[in-house]
């Protein structure tokens, strides 16, 4: 072959080549080959830091120290037995020297809490069971000064307390923000005094919203893992923004890392009440109520368990002079629907005492509106209609009817019957083996509603008959239980 003509092949080759390496080119760009691209980095959910939140609002919460005059708080030893009885033979010298008949003397208790302020005025924000009979309040700021603080108002019910300092200075103050757009994982800062350790700042999520946990009322608590300690209470829950969304108020002292925080947007219109009026006043329906269950729900025709079971109405109360009657089933007040007691409970609690509410209930199937005109809600007079009947037989059995609160107190879902709240020792009951818990559907045979039947079904039964018990106990099913009258 001639050189020209190999040179000539060597350009062809080339060509080729070439036009090979460019069809590569264009697939690649064209997406019919994707060369090996980096791993993409992951959002980062961890904010850098939370020093600029804690430096910013850290000058309006406060640290708060009350003094408490105990009566009668006497001597250490004087919260012991002494091992022998009235034969004492040390008796002179514990007299002597302790002085036995001596009145027992006032002593004071310090205790440590947390606050914040949330206004240019003074007033800070904190926890009722952080002040609550206290004798002295005083404030310390982050700055080192320190202010003796009055009380302008409390509210048990939500464990929520109001107090103020004068300042001539420009006080800081904090923003209140909305806990009802706050989200389950979102970041929260907690700020407090835990253990007297001044200003601490601890960071976590909200780990759950509306938690009841049996305080009270109107429970709604935000549950957290922010770190909260003893100290903390009355402290502010912060979003990001610095903008206060719950007031740190209560702990599960066997749950580490498990806290709970009251929502600022139930406290907002607490606040308002205690400046202007020093107290809350909250509307009263005057009904005893119940959630439902599915069984009632099934019974009653109920959608999805919603509403709200009226089990007992108060003479003369609102719900009485409107025409409410037990049994009732409470769908809606004023067209807002509500599924639940602590809804309804929430909802009445809100309207002002002599306003007039449309409330809607559900009666043998059929929808029916009541005008009821709204009361005040009084605490002692409901406290002493939530006093129960209980009482005790020679068999040192003490039962009680089944109410919603034995309900929760005990745990049960029952009822029908009576419940057991206490045996004395060394009874006939306790000797059989009779418990606080068990429900008492029987004796001897004879159906067992309320304290009354039983207290009848015993009497009939004479000294030395046999007595017969048809007893639910909780995680055992039905026993029956026998012993002598």
């Amino acid at each position: 072959m001639k050189f020209t003509d190999k040179f000539n092949n060597l350009i062809k080759w080339k060509s080729l080549l070439i036009m090979l390496f460019m069809a590569v080119g264009m697939m690649t760009a064209s997406g019919f080959y994707a060369a090996p691209q980096a791993e993409a980095k992951p959002t980062r959910m961890i904010p850098e830091n939370f020093s600029g939140l804690a430096e910013m609002v850290s000058p309006a919460v406060v640290n708060i120290r009350t003094v408490k005059t105990i009566k009668g708080g006497g001597r250490v030893f004087r919260h012991f037995r002494r091992p022998f009885g009235d034969e004492d033979p040390f008796k002179d010298f514990f007299e002597k020297f302790f002085g036995e008949d001596q009145q027992q003397k006032d002593f004071k208790q310090r205790s440590l809490g947390s606050g914040f302020i949330i206004d240019r005025d003074g007033y800070i924000v904190t926890n009722n069971h952080v002040i609550e009979d206290a004798d002295e309040i005083q404030v310390k700021l982050k700055n080192g000064d320190e202010y003796d603080a009055k009380i302008v108002g409390r509210d048990p019910n939500t464990d929520l307390a109001l107090i103020k300092i004068k300042s001539e200075k420009n006080l800081p103050f904090l923003e209140l923000g909305n806990s009802d757009i706050l989200k389950v994982g979102q970041w929260v800062v907690a700020i407090g005094s835990p253990f007297g350790l001044e200003h601490t700042v601890t960071a976590g999520i909200v780990s759950a919203k509306g938690r009841v946990i049996g305080s009270g009322p109107y429970d709604d608590f935000i549950q957290t893992d922010a770190s909260i300690n003893p100290g903390n209470s009355g402290g502010p829950l912060l979003d990001l923004n610095g903008e206060v969304i719950g007031i740190n108020t209560a702990i599960i002292a066997s749950g580490q890392g498990i806290g709970f925080a009251i929502p600022i947007n139930l406290a907002k219109n607490i606040f308002e009440q205690l400046k202007r009026h020093g107290e809350v006043t909250r509307g009263w329906l005057g009904v005893a109520i119940q959630d439902i269950t599915s069984e009632l729900a099934e019974y009653y025709g109920v959608k999805n368990k919603k509403g709200v079971l009226v089990t007992e109405v108060f003479e003369g109360d609102p719900a009485d002079k409107a025409g409410i009657r037990p049994k009732d089933i409470i769908i809606e007040v004023n067209s807002t629907k509500v599924e639940t007691t602590r809804e309804l409970t929430r909802t009445v609690a809100e309207l002002g005492v002599g306003e007039s509410a449309n409330i809607k209930v559900l009666r043998d199937g059929k929808e029916r509106t009541f005008k009821v005109r709204i009361a005040k809600r009084q605490d002692e007079k409901i406290a002493s209609r939530d006093t129960k009947k209980e009482e005790e037989d020679e068999l040192g059995i003490r039962v009680s009817d089944i109410t919603p609160e034995v309900s929760r107190r005990f745990n049960i879902k029952e009822s029908e019957g009576v419940i057991v709240v206490g045996v004395e020792p060394g009874s006939k009951g306790e000797k059989a083996d009779v418990m606080s818990g068990d429900i008492i559907k029987e004796v001897n045979h004879k159906t067992i509603k309320t304290v009354d039947d039983y207290t009848e079904a015993i009497r009939k039964i004479k000294s030395g008959e046999s007595v017969q018990m048809f007893i639910r106990r909780m995680n055992s099913g039905f026993i029956v239980i026998k012993l002598t009258k």
